[in-house]
């Protein structure tokens, strides 16, 4: 259980978090609410926890198999959630911790669109992008918005001194000024162009 929870190992216990935040979100989703719009423009539903799934579904192949992203070409391209989208992400996430979770796994090297890169900076990516893809998705079908304040400090920490270049990347929107005396998620939000 130690392994799971990522306990004792600060940056597998947040991916811990981030996961599990992510999947109780995916369990709220309503059979009516797959096709709704989310905060990501042009994303529904089912393509904001598709894009989380695949995400976790490269993790295994690049992180204990230590492929490339060339050598596994597009077999982890389009929707592949199928007919039960919340196995699907399930199945995912399970792969993705068990992965990280593996003995040495963080010490390792990946090979990533640009270039390689050791597997915790990779992790601390995935957690962050699953944290706040978590209330892009609560946001649209309703649910709790809430960040666990670790999880919260932790992507704070990791995003700020680029912040400024994730627009530049085209996967995010621009920043956003956050109100005064806003709060550690709202800032958070804020830096990733989202307003609470």
């Amino acid at each position: 259980m130690a392994e799971r929870s990522g306990r004792g190992n600060p940056l597998l216990a947040r991916h811990g978090e981030a996961l599990d935040l992510f999947t109780e979100r995916v369990h709220a989703i309503r059979p009516d609410q797959w096709d709704e719009p989310t905060p990501c423009s042009e994303w529904t539903v089912r393509d904001l926890v598709n894009h989380l799934a695949v995400e976790q579904m490269w993790v295994p192949p690049l992180v204990r198999e230590g492929r490339t992203i060339a050598e596994q070409g597009d077999s982890l391209e389009g929707d592949l959630l199928g007919d039960d989208p919340v196995a699907a992400w399930d199945e995912a996430a399970t792969a993705a911790r068990e992965a990280f979770t593996a003995p040495g796994a963080l010490e390792r090297t990946v090979e990533l669109s640009f270039g390689e890169t050791p597997a915790a900076e990779y992790c601390a990516e995935i957690t962050i992008d699953a944290a706040v893809h978590a209330w892009d998705l609560a946001r649209a079908i309703g649910a709790d918005e809430r960040i666990p304040k670790p999880l919260v400090d932790f992507s704070v920490r990791a995003v700020a001194p680029y912040a400024a270049e994730l627009e530049k990347s085209g996967m995010f929107a621009a920043a956003v000024e956050p109100p005064s005396g806003a709060d550690a998620q709202t800032r958070l939000l804020a830096l990733l162009g989202r307003e609470a």
